[in-house]
């Protein structure tokens, strides 16, 4: 297992809390760690319902520049952390800061610097696209010279110019998007949360809020990121946090959380017959861990090595087994998350 990435089970979290390395270039592949005070600071969170724990001691730092991908599956804890650090619901017991400062109900000179785009549209209806971005803005910046500049910037920035006199049920899906995001972030926020922004969006629409999020990123904005779709969480995010229960499970960059996973190569092979005495051949190969036929079907399961497909190739020329199509397929964030979690990321 990589010597970054931090898994944790059940038994080793109780009272636990996070140590967690912040990220000075965004752009880097790799997690570095940050000399910057953390933008977020969660320590020891617990948010009970009656008897239900809904957070169990989760504690998270997010760094100043950094993509944070928040991952859990429904009813990990995921909405309910993001609603006690936005100040929305009271929790029994920890501590969360932003930008330094303790965050409470009445600390609007921090919620002036926060953004958010939660998953549900939030806009008014009897406005149009200008106005709604107006009203929004408007609650963080009096200056009506600033807002209006900054309100056009918001229009330009998400594609939204030829539809500035639409009412929102006019809109596509795509477009109800970018206005939800517009509206979230016109204010220039330093920190921006975005709750499923991609959810039931076409491609183009899709791809321009995904090139979006990178420009504000590039700008300066520190963001926090949830999304069921593991795709997006990997080219977007420059570290991931796995949450269950209510628990941290999971901490790292996407390889290392990957580099965690025993299964490392699964190579599939077409073949009509093979002996026994093959099949222990092919289990003898070295960083292969688990050989399965299903009918047709050679599933080789592989625990590392980089050239593992040559060699199982090699291996099948030299015994002549006649085979037919043959593949290979690196692990994905979905088989970390299904691995750690026992679940699925679903909506």
């Amino acid at each position: 297992m990589d010597q970054n990435v931090v898994i944790r089970r059940d038994s080793d979290i109780a009272g636990n809390t996070q140590s967690s390395k912040h990220m000075s270039d965004v752009s880097s592949a790799a997690s570095q760690p940050s000399s910057r005070q953390p933008v977020v600071r969660i320590s020891g969170l617990v948010k009970r319902y009656h008897e239900k724990v809904a957070v169990d001691h989760f504690s998270l730092e997010v760094g100043e520049g950094e993509i944070l991908g928040l991952l859990g599956p429904n009813g990990s804890g995921k909405t309910t952390t993001l609603n006690c650090l936005l100040a929305l619901l009271k929790y029994d017991k920890g501590d969360i800061e932003i930008f330094g400062k303790p965050m409470d109900p009445s600390a609007y000179d921090i919620k002036r610097d926060i953004g958010v785009v939660m998953q549900n549209v939030a806009v008014i209806d009897s406005l149009s696209v200008y106005e709604n971005i107006d009203f929004f803005c408007g609650l963080y910046i009096r200056d009506k010279a600033l807002r209006k500049k900054y309100v056009e910037q918001a229009i330009d920035f998400t594609g939204l110019s030829d539809y500035r006199k639409y009412r929102p049920k006019k809109l596509s899906g795509g477009l109800l998007r970018r206005l939800n995001i517009a509206c979230g972030i016109a204010h220039h926020p330093k920190l921006i949360i975005f709750d499923e922004p991609t959810v039931a969006v076409d491609p183009q629409s899709r791809n321009a809020i995904l090139e979006g999020i990178r420009r504000l990123n590039k700008e300066g904005a520190t963001i926090i990121y949830t999304s069921h779709y593991m795709e997006e969480v990997e080219e977007l995010c420059s570290r991931i946090v796995i949450i269950d229960n209510g628990r941290e499970v999971a901490e790292g960059t996407a390889a290392e959380l990957k580099a965690s996973l025993r299964n490392r190569e699964t190579i599939t092979v077409e073949v009509r017959q093979i002996s026994e005495e093959n099949l222990r051949g092919i289990r003898e190969i070295n960083h292969v861990y688990d050989v399965v036929q299903n009918g047709g079907t050679l599933v080789i399961r592989c625990d590392g090595g980089s050239h593992n497909l040559v060699h199982i190739m090699n291996f099948f020329m030299e015994k002549n087994i006649d085979f037919g199509r043959i593949s290979t397929q690196l692990p994905t964030l979905n088989d970390v998350f299904l691995e750690i979690t026992g679940k699925e990321l679903r909506d």
